[in-house]
């Protein structure tokens, strides 16, 4: 049984399939975490942007009051 064991272990160890979906889970990993990391520091930006441009087409789309 030990032996069964032991070279369930060396197959195992030998096997490097499983590699590059563990490098591709790591790299996904960094990626989510950029792109987490810069939403996060420019949300005050995006935020201000967002309402700047609302009002921006708000404006354009209301009618302008009668002057005279």
């Amino acid at each position: 049984m030990l032996i069964m064991a032991v070279q369930l272990l060396r197959a195992t160890l030998r096997d490097r399939g499983g590699v590059s979906s563990i490098e591709y889970g790591v790299l996904a990993i960094g990626i989510i975490a950029a792109v987490t990391a810069a939403m996060t520091a420019f949300s005050g930006d995006l935020a201000a942007a967002y309402t700047t441009l609302g009002a921006a087409i708000k404006a354009a789309f209301t009618p302008a009051a009668p002057t005279g």
